[in-house]
């Protein structure tokens, strides 16, 4: 009975961190509305990359596309030096709408993406766990249709990053480029 009484306790306790640890989704998600340019606004983590690179970050665009099998592709550009960069990955629909899978080819991490929030025409909030072989992190996006945000959606993004265990050190308002910079094409 002690032992049936443990292992009852045992399963309650493992499914209450279980459902702290969830990520919620955008109810009633709508992907076709989430297409477009959007600006990156906001970047936590607490991955060491970021640490590292955290004071060269700007702002950058980002286009989400739908693919015919219904999954994204989403095209970041982004200053780096006096050049830009791209970045293309492919986010791959799960059962629930607003997850995405993706596997990143160049690290070979798994990113379980989730669609937090959204108004489609302002502002979307993703956040992501990530695991690869050397240890997981969590990464909160803010991406804008414009380049700047009110207040209250800058405090909400700051809010929902600290929700997901990040500090303030590890949370960034991305500063903006120069209007005629060429990535922004």
């Amino acid at each position: 009975m002690h032992a049936t009484l443990l292992g009852v306790l045992g399963l309650a306790l493992l499914g209450t961190l279980h459902a702290q640890d969830s990520i919620p989704v955008q109810s009633d998600f709508q992907q076709d509305k989430l297409t477009g340019k959007w600006y990156s606004i906001g970047l936590a983590s607490n991955s060491n990359w970021f640490k590292e690179k955290k004071h060269l970050m700007k702002m950058c665009t980002t286009i989400i596309s739908a693919t015919a099998d219904g999954n994204l592709e989403v095209t970041s550009t982004y200053p780096k030096g006096d050049q830009c960069e791209k970045r293309n990955s492919l986010y791959t629909k799960t059962e629930q709408p607003g997850r995405f899978h993706y596997t990143s080819p160049r690290w070979g991490s798994n990113h379980d993406i989730h669609v937090v929030e959204t108004n489609y025409d302002e502002y979307v909030l993703v956040a992501t766990k990530i695991a690869k072989s050397t240890g997981s992190s969590t990464m909160v996006l803010l991406y804008s249709r414009t380049k700047t945000l009110s207040p209250e959606r800058l405090e909400r993004f700051t809010q929902f990053s600290r929700e997901q265990g990040l500090v303030d050190e590890e949370i960034l308002i991305l500063p903006q480029t120069g209007e005629s910079s060429q990535w922004e094409r």
